[in-house]
Parts: structure tokens; C-alpha cells; sequence
């Protein structure tokens, strides 16, 4: 089991929807997914938001969702407007959070190798394209499943467009936190 650093939690914070203060300020006890999106520009940063918007709505028991972003306040707000609005968000254009979480950049063929292109269909079907470029466009994506200081769970992404099973996360909590 991994403990955030409390540096890291007591790291100020600002974004959409937020309580103010600092990380820790945004946990409330139960179990918290911490999701590190990609530019906004992206195919997949766009399919992973609406496709956990649909989780969440299909499942009460689903946890809290925390983003985590590369832009401004205000592109954030422009972003979720459109994707999710009461979505809550941390905007991290130093890419602090990202740095502290381990979410890393990609190599080549974790950006453009065949999962990437495979992927790449599955998102257009879902009616989800390429925007304009914007923050670390080799930055990969990152999800992790926490209560408190307390990392549970999180998806190793093989590259830029692989994401966790997101109805099955639910199952992930009550499995973490059984142990």
C-alpha cells in the first residue's frame, strides 16, 4: 500500500469545483478516484471523461471522481463546460501533481504504437476527435483509486489511450478496501 507524501497533500490547489485549500482539503473520507488527464486536445482525454460521467451515473456506490489537468483555471472550466460541468478539477499546469503521482511522458510507442491506433477507432465510434494541442501532449494518462493518504489501487497504462475497466472500479474500492 502506497501513502501520499504529505507534501504533496498539504500542496495548495486550485480548479473547478473545488473546496479551497489544499489537496487533502478535497478528500472527505471515502474512497476518491484521482484521474490525470491528458491535453485537453487529446482523442482519449476527451473519451475517458465522458465515458467515467457515464459510469458515475450508472452507479451510486461509484467513488468521488477528482480530475487533475494541464491547463489554466479557465480552460479547465471551458473544457469540463462541455464534458461535464459539475466534474471537479485540479488545474496543475506546473504538472506537480502529475510529477508527485509518477505520470510520466511517453515513449513513441506509447503515443503512436498500434494500441494507440486501435484505440484510436474506438474512440471515433464513441464520437470523440483530436482538438487543438495544448500542455505536455507526451504526458501519459494516470488513475488511481485513494482514501485519505492512502493510495488502494491503480491502472498501470500500457500507453496514452489504454484506461481501466471504468464500471468495473466500483468493485476495485470495495476490494481494497477489504483488505
Amino acid at each position: 500500500m502506497e501513502i501520499i507524501p504529505e507534501n504533496v497533500l498539504d500542496h495548495m490547489v486550485k480548479g473547478v469545483n473545488l473546496v479551497p485549500g489544499q489537496l487533502r482539503d478535497q478528500f472527505d473520507g471515502r474512497p476518491q478516484l484521482l484521474v490525470f488527464l491528458r491535453h485537453f486536445g487529446c482523442t482519449f482525454c476527451r473519451e475517458t471523461v465522458s465515458d467515467l460521467r457515464k459510469a458515475v451515473a450508472g452507479n451510486p456506490d461509484y467513488p468521488s471522481v477528482l480530475f487533475f489537468f494541464q491547463g489554466s483555471r479557465r480552460e479547465g472550466r471551458a473544457f469540463l463546460r462541455h464534458y461535464w460541468p459539475e466534474a471537479r478539477a485540479i488545474a496543475d499546469e506546473a504538472l506537480v501533481f502529475y510529477e508527485a503521482f509518477g505520470v510520466n511522458r511517453g515513449s513513441f510507442l506509447q503515443m503512436l504504437g498500434p494500441g494507440v491506433w486501435n484505440a484510436k477507432r474506438r474512440a471515433r465510434r464513441k464520437g470523440h476527435e483530436n482538438g487543438d494541442l495544448n500542455g505536455d501532449i507526451w504526458r501519459l494518462p494516470g488513475v488511481f483509486l485513494v482514501r485519505g493518504e492512502r493510495i488502494l489501487w491503480h491502472h498501470d497504462f500500457r500507453h496514452a489511450a489504454d484506461h481501466p475497466d471504468f464500471p468495473a472500479i466500483p468493485d476495485e474500492a470495495h476490494l481494497a478496501m477489504a483488505e
